[in-house]
Order: structure tokens, then C-alpha cells, then sequence
């Protein structure tokens, strides 16, 4: 089988080309730009964007599934860059897998698609698409899951994977820009502190996304199914944030901010950078207040029945991967 993972020379989508390749699988990738450290393992590069018809049907050509991983993330106000990358583009990947004859294809989604700004504790796949988002990129992700979803049928079988706040070597998002706002002084707890969340090491969510792919052969049960990835038991996420903060070598957190102060601030950052349509993500936004304030955590009951997933990787075991990697890369910058 050869699978195209489209932003598979990101975070995620690099993990996910090694857990195929390490199946016996052929991978190609699919990005905006060559990825020298992914081509150095023999694997073709696609370059384009899938927002474009034609670059979409250039990536799949020649493959027979796919992993489409690609899509901006981020707490961002400019609506129009989320349609275009998780929208169009996903709306293009559909129809270039039908053009192609692939049969399978697993698409990336995220908790948020279920998420409006309160508290889940214990949230499984029957919760409902939310009326609001407080995110451009928590509403086009639905949107594109639902494409993914309505697209399942007997020429192509389709499935959706929640991995939920992805870590690990190799992030550039989640936990660096956390890290950076405690080494500039600008990181508080919000809320009361007793809110509990669920997180997901990367090679973790990785193998989920390669399992969903047998899954969706005949007889699977994966077929126009979404699946919750996380670690089976949630976190308390400040004590969480604290042991990364602090095994990085920075201050434990102790300042506070009340919730609905923060919550308040968050909506004058997003009015005003809607305001001035800036293209730049708010330093503050309403989705990441209640990111930090609220619980939200999710059974992965459907996933191990399903696709016969199980963590491989502990969360101790992520915790000292991902804070070795962090030190491994201070090292190399002094000395570089």
C-alpha cells in the first residue's frame, strides 16, 4: 500500500511517515516545501498547496489511501486562511481520492470540533457538533470532518482521528509557545487550577492514524467514524504545565488570573485584531482562556475497540522524551 500523508513533513505527519514506514508501507508526503530529513528516507515529496485542485490531484496521484494531516493551526482571527486550509483543502483531497480510485482515506480532526467554551469531563463520540465556536480553526475542522465523514461510502471509506493536545519531539506549537510566554514572565494559571485535560504523546496519535488506515479495510469498523486519541486517564493540566515548565529549567507557575478576567481580556485581543485585520494570532483569545481554565478530557473506549489502539508510549516515559529533546536542543544551539 502507498499512503500519501499530506503535512507530512510536520509535527504530526512526520511521526505518522515513520509509524508506516515502520509497517513495510510505501509514504509519500505532501507539503507546501521539500523536507530534506523526510526525502533523506527515500520518501517523494509533493510540493504544492491543496487548496489548488491541481496540487491536490498531483499528491494523491499513485497512491492508494490517505492520511491528510495538513492544516493551520493556531487561535488566529483571519476566517479566510482557516477556510482555505481546512476547508478547500480537505474539499480537494475528497475529490482527488475519488478521481484516483483510492479507497481509503483517514483524515486529522481535533477535539475542538466539540468544544464551545465549557467543561468535558469524560466526553465520548455522541457529543454533538457545538451551535458556537470561539475559533475559526475549531469551526472550519468541524466543517472539514463533516466533508470527511458525508464523504464515506463504497468507493471510499473514511474515517476522522481526535488526537488531543499533541506533545513531543519535534512540536513547534502546543508546549514551545507555552514555554515561551513562562520565559517572558507572561504565563499565569487561569481559573481556579483544578481543571483536568487530556493530552496525547505524539508517536501515540501517530499509530493511531496508521491503524485507522486497516480499520477501514472491508469488514473494518472505522467507516464514517470519528475516534477521541489521548492518554487513557486525563491530567490536571497546571500540574502538567508545571512539570514541563519546571523540567525545562524555568520558574513553576504561581501567579493567577481569575477566569472571567481573562475571559474578557481575550475578547478585546480578538475585537481588536479583528478590528485591524491583522494577520498575526492574538496573544490572547477567548478559545485559549478556556483552553487553560476548563476541563476537557475524553474516553478512548471506541478507539481501542475499533482500531485496536492502546498507548505504547507512557506519559512519563512522553514527559522525558519530549524534555530530553528540549535540552538536546539547548545544548546544540550553545555549541552551535
Amino acid at each position: 500500500m502507498r499512503v500519501l500523508v499530506t503535512g507530512g513533513g510536520g509535527f504530526l505527519g512526520s511521526h505518522i511517515v515513520d509509524a508506516l514506514l515502520r509497517r513495510g508501507l510505501e509514504a509519500k508526503v505532501a507539503g507546501r516545501h521539500r523536507y530534506p530529513h523526510i526525502e533523506a528516507k527515500g520518501v517523494e515529496i509533493s510540493v504544492g498547496d491543496l487548496a489548488d485542485s491541481e496540487s491536490a490531484l498531483r499528491a494523491v496521484d499513485g497512491c492508494d489511501a490517505v492520511i491528510h494531516t495538513a492544516a493551520i493551526p493556531g487561535i488566529g482571527v483571519n476566517d479566510e486562511a482557516y477556510r482555505r486550509s481546512n476547508i478547500v483543502a480537505t474539499e480537494n483531497v475528497i475529490k482527488a481520492a475519488h478521481a484516483h480510485g483510492v479507497r481509503r482515506l483517514v483524515f486529522t480532526s481535533s477535539p475542538s470540533v466539540v468544544h464551545d467554551g465549557h467543561s468535558i469531563k469524560g466526553g465520548d463520540e455522541t457529543l454533538p457538533y457545538p451551535a458556537r465556536y470561539l475559533t475559526a480553526y475549531a469551526r472550519t475542522k468541524a466543517e472539514a470532518e463533516k466533508a470527511i465523514l458525508a464523504a464515506n461510502g463504497e468507493s471510499l471509506s473514511t474515517c476522522a482521528i481526535r488526537p488531543h493536545l499533541v506533545f513531543g519531539p519535534g512540536d513547534a506549537q502546543l508546549i514551545p509557545k507555552l514555554l515561551a510566554r513562562a520565559r517572558a514572565g507572561r504565563l499565569a494559571q487561569v481559573g481556579n487550577g483544578r481543571n483536568m485535560i487530556s493530552i496525547c504523546y505524539v508517536e501515540n496519535a501517530a499509530d493511531a492514524h496508521s491503524l485507522a488506515l486497516n480499520a477501514l479495510a472491508p469488514g473494518g469498523k472505522a467507516a464514517g467514524q470519528a475516534y477521541f486519541v489521548n492518554e487513557p486517564d486525563p491530567v490536571n493540566c497546571w500540574e502538567f504545565i508545571n512539570r514541563i515548565v519546571t523540567g525545562a529549567g524555568l520558574s513553576k507557575i504561581t501567579r493567577r488570573v481569575p477566569y472571567p478576567l481573562a475571559y474578557a481580556a481575550g475578547w478585546a485581543c480578538e475585537t481588536a485584531y479583528s478590528l485591524f485585520r491583522a494577520k498575526a494570532d492574538p496573544p490572547l483569545t477567548r478559545f485559549l482562556v478556556s483552553q487553560l481554565a476548563t476541563s476537557h478530557w475524553f474516553k478512548i473506549d471506541k478507539a481501542r475497540r475499533d482500531l485496536g489502539w492502546e498507548p505504547a508510549v507512557s506519559l512519563d516515559e512522553g514527559v522525558r522524551r519530549f524534555l530530553d529533546s528540549i535540552k538536546k536542543s539547548r545544548t546544540e544551539s550553545s555549541t552551535g
